[in-house]
């Protein structure tokens, strides 16, 4: 196994944990992955990318329900069968995320990826979290100020629920609870830019704690 360097970060919505993922991997030099990850289990399944992006980060109740219409596989509409149980788009996914940290070092947002990825020797996983009130803003900013303060708090809520269930159902563990992940960090309190150099410190220190090969 190459000596790659896996970093996955969790996030509440809203808290900067994307822009965080985003300027982080730019400052490592290595690929970031968000929905990009859909497009490679879509290419590796030969599924059609749209199914997942149906599915991407709900429970297996989900999952039954982008597939209920039927489903694209190597680009022929078919119609739903047992050829995918409940859980079978999250089993092709980890797959796919798998496959990838074989060959290359790179960051992935969401999606259970420390969960999936919980053996590999070079894994680093975060937490991002924030203030409702800075969470709340940043929606509206992202919005284009849209929605208003209580529409974006609803958003907020309701997404977190949502990536919440998702992750317990699938991990075992509790989604956001510090003890799931190797780091936790407030945004709030460094800011992003800070808390990018911190987290790149840390990723920094762990790589020259390890050995350069693995057998």
């Amino acid at each position: 196994m190459k000596n790659n360097m896996i970093i996955t970060i969790g996030r509440q919505f809203g808290s900067g944990g994307r822009e965080v993922g985003q300027k982080l991997a730019k400052a490592l030099g290595i690929r970031y992955y968000d929905k990009e990850i859909l497009r490679v289990a879509a290419q590796e399944s030969g599924l059609s990318e749209d199914v997942f992006e149906k599915a991407d980060e709900q429970t297996a109740s989900g999952l039954s329900y982008a597939l209920t219409t039927g489903y694209s596989y190597m680009g022929m509409y078919m119609p739903y069968t047992d050829f995918l149980s409940n859980d079978g788009l999250f089993q092709l996914q980890s797959d796919a995320i798998r496959k990838l940290a074989e060959n290359e070092s790179f960051i992935l947002v969401g999606r259970c990826a420390d969960y999936i990825l919980r053996e590999h020797p070079g894994l680093l996983s975060f937490f991002i979290h924030n203030t409702k009130e800075n969470r709340i803003q940043r929606i509206m900013e992202y919005r284009n100020q849209e929605i208003n303060e209580e529409q974006a708090k609803e958003l907020m809520v309701k997404t977190d629920k949502s990536r919440a269930a998702y992750y317990n159902y699938y991990t075992n563990k509790t989604w956001g609870a510090a003890c799931a992940y190797h780091y936790s960090l407030d945004v709030s309190v460094l800011g992003i830019d800070e808390t990018v150099a911190l987290i790149k410190e840390i990723v920094e220190r762990r790589q020259s704690l390890r050995p350069p090969h693995f057998g």
